[in-house]
C-alpha cells in the first residue's frame, strides 16, 4: 500500500531551529530591555533622594 509521497524533514527541522532562534533572541532583548529599565529606575529614585532638601 502506498503511503504518498516522503516528507521533507530536512526543511522542517531548519524551520523549527530558525523559529527557536528567533524566540530565544527575543526573549534575551526582553530581559536586557527590562534590566536597562530597572536600572533607570533606581538611579532615578537615588537621584530623587538625594536632591531632596534635609528637613530641620
Amino acid at each position: 500500500m502506498a503511503k504518498g509521497p516522503e516528507k521533507n524533514t530536512k526543511n522542517k527541522a531548519l524551520h523549527t531551529k530558525l523559529l527557536n532562534r528567533k524566540k530565544t533572541k527575543l526573549h534575551e532583548e526582553k530581559k536586557e530591555k527590562a534590566l536597562r529599565l530597572k536600572a533607570l529606575v533606581t538611579k532615578m529614585n537615588e537621584k530623587k533622594n538625594n536632591d531632596q532638601p534635609i528637613e530641620p
